[in-house]
C-alpha cells in the first residue's frame, strides 16, 4: 500500500512498558519486529505476595473498569458482610492476575489490536493466534534466550549493529548507559544486571551487564549460513565504540 506501520511497533514497547509497571512482572528484553516480538520476563512472587489490598485494587483499576464494592473500599466506605465476602474474592483473583503472564499478554495483545483497528477502521482478529511461552530453567537457558530476542533485528538483516537495533531492550539498555539523563524515570526501568553469584542473592538478571555486552558483541560477530545478517569484523569493540572509560563504566 506504500504506507508505514512502523509506528505500531512503538505502541508495542510502549504497552509492554506501562504493563510492567503495573503487572508484578519485570522485563528482561523484547525485540519488536515487522510481524511479530519477542519478550523474556520475570514474574516477581514477592512482590505480587506483598500488595495491599488497596494496591491490588489500585493496579487493577488501572486496567479494567472494577467493581461497585472495590470503588467503595477505595473511598473508605464500610461495607456489609457480604460485600467483605465479595472484596476478598476479587482482590484474591485480581491479585493472582496481576503476577500471570496470560493476563499481561493478553491486556498487550488487545491493546494493540484495537488500536490498530481503529486506526484501520475495521474490526475482527489482528493477531494471527494466541501468543507461545517457554520456561527458562537455568542461567543458560535465560542467557541464550536474552540473546536471540536482543540479537533479532541483527540476524534478519535489518540492523548491522546493536545501536541500530530498534525497538529492542538491548538499545535501550545501550542509550541509557551513554546518555542516563536521557531513561524515562515515569516508567519502571527493564530488569536490572545485578550479577549475583547465588540465587539467594539473587534479584535481577544474574550476569553483569559488561560481561553480556561483550559476549552479544561477540556472538553477534559469528557468521551463520543459516541467517540473513551479522555484526561486521570492521566495527569497533562495544565498550570502546561507546566511549566508555573503565571508571565510568563501572559507576554506570
Amino acid at each position: 500500500s506504500g504506507r508505514s506501520y512502523q509506528h505500531r511497533r512503538g505502541w508495542i514497547v510502549d504497552r509492554i512498558r506501562q504493563l510492567s509497571s503495573i503487572f508484578c512482572i519485570d522485563v528482561c528484553a523484547y525485540a519488536v519486529m515487522s510481524n511479530h516480538y519477542h519478550l523474556v520476563l520475570k514474574i516477581d512472587l514477592a512482590a505480587q505476595q506483598a500488595l495491599s489490598p488497596f494496591e491490588v485494587i489500585e493496579r487493577w483499576t488501572e486496567l479494567f473498569s472494577g467493581n461497585p464494592v472495590a470503588a467503595k473500599f477505595l473511598k473508605g466506605d464500610s461495607l456489609s458482610e457480604g460485600e467483605r465476602i465479595q472484596l476478598d474474592t476479587l482482590i484474591s483473583d485480581w491479585q493472582e492476575r496481576l503476577g500471570s503472564i496470560s493476563w499481561f499478554m493478553r491486556c498487550l495483545n488487545e491493546d494493540i489490536a484495537r488500536k490498530a483497528n481503529r486506526e484501520d477502521g475495521c474490526k475482527g482478529v489482528f493477531w494471527e493466534g494466541r501468543f507461545k511461552s517457554q520456561a527458562l530453567l537455568d542461567e543458560q537457558a535465560l542467557l541464550a534466550c536474552m540473546m536471540y530476542v536482543d540479537l533479532n533485528p541483527i540476524r534478519a538483516g535489518i540492523a548491522d549493529s546493536l545501536q541500530a537495533s530498534d525497538y529492542t531492550s538491548i538499545q535501550e539498555r545501550i542509550e541509557e548507559v551513554a546518555e542516563p539523563a536521557t531513561a524515562n524515570i515515569s516508567l519502571k526501568p527493564l530488569l536490572q544486571f545485578d550479577g549475583a553469584a547465588t540465587a539467594a542473592e539473587q534479584s535481577g538478571i544474574p550476569f553483569h551487564f559488561a560481561d553480556y555486552l561483550e559476549l552479544i558483541d561477540w556472538t553477534g560477530r559469528a557468521v551463520r549460513e543459516d541467517k540473513y545478517g551479522f555484526i561486521a569484523c570492521s566495527r569497533p569493540k562495544l565498550l570502546l565504540e561507546l566511549g566508555i572509560s573503565d571508571d565510568a563504566w563501572i559507576t554506570s
